[in-house]
């Protein structure tokens, strides 16, 4: 072990590369609890609150948002690192950041952004949060955005194009040299999947877009409502799918775990180094437990995202957003004055990630003022 009892292989913060802009250490803090602290107390994370995760803000108060969303994925990677013996703290700042830069509306919204922006670079809401935490949020007197630790910040970006790489410095390294991130930012990027894979199930089933019938197509539910059913056949529908639920969960995070444990032992890395150039990701779950994983993501594709009352509101908000973006690339001016300073003098495509940044930042029922505003509503 190292300091702090965590494995060789765990993100050290006294090995850090550190913070782009120096700061002196904090008196009783660590460096990745302070950057959890940022990031809490940031205004892109307190909007999350009212952005879609599934079901737009409006639909229902019971529903998952990007900040419920969020705080599922720190939960489930907390649970994953303490296990592994691996940077807690980092894991549970990389969660809590995943989503800042998710558009209203989610992948409805950033699909229909990206689209706006397909002449400018494009629009991906991985990028767009790192962007969030370097650059847009205006808190600090001695640097813009928060000024996070590296590791933390390579985390959040969990994909990257070779040109965006290229533009990003540090960050942008790993993805031009083939290497892979540490394995907290490995434990955040699966805690993402196995989160939003089954609260998905939930509110699905609770907005009455997923029969328990068709729920049973899958084996991963099918196993543990086998389990339930026989210990307790009386139990009614809103905690029999709970009780399935969080046993899903259960089985697909030991399973991540035990398996991480197993890779681990094989490849003996003796440091985050030798975690980065192991040539594929250190933590994963087993053939067996992935392959059911992504027969329930395809399943949700086919069936709740897919679903003609979800598609429904899908084109309402892909044509709020395309107008909003129209209006203010063609009138910088009804943005507000921070936004619409900032683009005055830029060429069309410092403009337009202008817009970009502004709507991006929106929440769900933001945008549906802004865009009624706008049409004269």
């Amino acid at each position: 072990m190292t300091a702090a009892g965590l494995a060789p292989y765990a993100a050290n913060e006294f090995a850090s590369r550190g913070r782009k802009y120096q700061e002196p250490r904090a008196a009783y803090r660590g460096e990745y609890q302070r950057d959890r602290d940022r990031i809490i107390h940031s205004t892109a994370f307190r909007r999350l609150v009212y952005k879609t995760q599934v079901f737009v803000n409006h639909e229902g108060d019971l529903y998952r948002t990007r900040l419920t969303h969020s705080l599922e994925v720190s939960q489930i990677g907390r649970s994953v690192a303490v296990a592994l013996n691996l940077n807690e703290p980092l894991t549970e700042a990389i969660c809590l950041a995943h989503d800042l830069g998710h558009t209203p509306f989610g992948h409805a919204g950033q699909d229909t952004l990206n689209a706006c922006m397909r002449d400018y670079g494009g629009f991906e809401h991985n990028l767009q949060s790192l962007r969030v935490v370097d650059e847009l949020e205006a808190k600090y007197a001695d640097f813009p955005g928060l000024n996070l630790m590296f590791e933390t910040r390579e985390g959040i970006l969990k994909h990257c194009s070779n040109r965006n790489a290229r533009e990003l410095g540090d960050v942008g390294e790993r993805f031009l040299q083939r290497r892979e991130a540490g394995l907290e930012a490995q434990i955040a990027n699966i805690a993402d999947a196995i989160a939003y894979n089954n609260h998905d199930v939930d509110d699905g089933f609770r907005a009455g877009l997923l029969s328990l019938d068709q729920l049973r197509e899958q084996t991963l539910f099918e196993t543990q409502y086998a389990r339930v059913h026989s210990l307790y056949p009386e139990l009614e529908d809103r905690r029999l799918i709970y009780e399935i639920i969080r046993r899903m969960i259960g089985t697909v995070v030991t399973d991540l775990i035990e398996e991480t444990q197993r890779r681990l032992e094989e490849h003996r890395p003796g440091s985050i180094e030798d975690v980065r150039a192991a040539g594929k990701p250190l933590v994963s779950m087993s053939d067996e437990v992935y392959q059911q994983h992504v027969s329930l993501k395809r399943f949700l594709t086919r069936h709740l995202y897919g679903h003609e009352q979800k598609l429904e509101m899908t084109r309402k908000v892909q044509v709020m957003v395309k107008e909003l973006f129209a209006a203010y690339s063609e009138d910088v001016q009804r943005m507000p004055p921070e936004f619409a300073n900032a683009a005055a003098s830029l060429d069309d495509a410092g403009r337009a990630r202008v817009v970009a940044d502004y709507i991006a930042g929106m929440t769900d029922r933001y945008a549906i003022a802004a865009h009624e505003d706008i049409a004269g509503c």
